[in-house]
């Protein structure tokens, strides 16, 4: 799969509505085919600041979700509401569900 970390630093006006402002551009990309999860937080550090999880099937997918028309509308439409370029990490990883944190087991 193609797992995705992504930290955006959003203008202080705007990190309250940011859930909002990325609604649709968040359920279109959970509802791919091949989009295996896209999750974002809130950082408890800093108010401004969102990270995203998100994870995607195998190339293709990951293809068709930065040529979908959402994207490129997210493309054209986010970015005013940015204090910076998000910053990302990026990985293919040979594995396509969370694995069991065991130094944390639930007994």
């Amino acid at each position: 799969m193609i797992f995705i970390t992504a930290k955006f630093l959003i203008k202080p006006e705007f990190a309250d509505q940011w859930p909002q402002l990325t609604k649709d551009f968040t359920e279109a990309t959970r509802a791919e085919p091949g989009c295996l999860w896209f999750d974002w937080s809130r950082s408890v550090d800093n108010p401004n600041e969102y990270v995203i999880v998100e994870a995607f099937q195998d190339d293709d997918a990951g293809a068709a979700h930065v040529t979908s028309d959402h994207f490129k509308n997210a493309r054209r439409t986010l970015p005013q509401y940015l204090a910076e370029t998000p910053r990302i990490v990026n990985f293919k990883i040979p594995q396509n569900e969370w694995s069991a944190l065991g130094e944390f087991a639930v007994e």
